[in-house]
């Protein structure tokens, strides 16, 4: 079976403080999917075990991998004697803050879920993703909404519009745990590079920015390049980064912005325009 994992971006995302009775940092955050997605194969197998192929040799291709772990729960959780097999076609990059990793294992849980007869409803396969992390019960539905508690708890919220979309990323990961670790931190950085925006009724903020550029200030120049650009409506971080979102007036200029940012900050930026779903 064939299946896409959309990536997502988070069109703010405001930290409420850490849980001491989760160990997790409570968040709400206005999270919508888009159209940049892996392509994943999964197939149920006769003889048990799990089996994994992954196009990006950087990611893990064992029990490290939450698509792996993803097969593993739902065997187990559904009682299975079968086994699974997984082919990875990665487009969404590692440590972006695109959630890739927590789409791959929704997709692999809705795939397994579907050739077993459907035993999981939606409610019970949400319920169930969330043991693999806080992003993977959003892509069980992959459908725009605000996201509460550590991001498991979900009210569906669709976007007023679609909007357009160039992803920038510069050749760096950014840990989650790290930049939530680092949200409480007294570092601090100019006001005018995390302030609120407004596009067409929606406010784009993210709470996490001010950690992560404090310390990787190439993100802070480069989202103020974005805002500069006559292209650009809105810009941000996605998640916890590296990778930056710009809203785009005309979807025929990505091409064109693209090409002038990787002049000015080199070509090993990584690019990708798209939409939301």
């Amino acid at each position: 079976m064939q299946i896409a994992a959309p990536a997502k971006i988070n069109l703010n995302l405001r930290v409420l403080g850490r849980n001491e009775a989760t160990g997790y940092h409570d968040i709400e955050t206005w999270m919508a999917p888009v159209s940049l997605a892996d392509e994943l194969r999964v197939e149920l197998t006769e003889a048990p075990g799990i089996a994994l192929t992954c196009s990006d040799p950087a990611l893990d291709n064992g029990s490290g991998n939450l698509a792996w772990k993803a097969a593993e729960l739902f065997l187990r959780e559904t009682k299975s004697e079968r086994g699974a097999r997984i082919e990875l076609h990665k487009h969404i990059p590692h440590g972006a803050g695109l959630g890739g990793g927590s789409s791959d294992a929704a997709a692999v849980l809705k795939a397994l879920n579907a050739q077993s007869g459907s035993p999981l409803d939606g409610s019970a396969l949400e319920k169930l993703s969330a043991h693999l992390g806080s992003d993977v019960p959003f892509f069980i539905r992959a459908k725009p909404a605000m996201a509460r508690g550590r991001g498991e708890i979900l009210e569906p919220r669709p976007l007023p519009q679609p909007l357009d979309l160039l992803l920038i990323k510069p050749p760096f990961a950014v840990e989650t745990a790290w930049a939530y670790g680092q949200w409480s931190d007294q570092a601090s950085c100019p006001p005018r590079w995390t302030a609120p925006q407004l596009h067409d009724g929606l406010e784009i903020f993210n709470d996490l920015e001010r950690p992560v550029f404090a310390k990787y200030i190439i993100l802070a120049a480069l989202k103020e390049r974005l805002l500069e650009h006559s292209l650009v409506a809105a810009a941000a971080m996605s998640g916890s980064g590296s990778c930056l979102f710009a809203i785009l007036r005309d979807p025929r200029g990505a091409e064109q912005l693209a090409a002038e940012t990787k002049s000015e900050f080199g070509d090993t930026l990584w690019s990708a325009s798209c939409r939301t779903l």
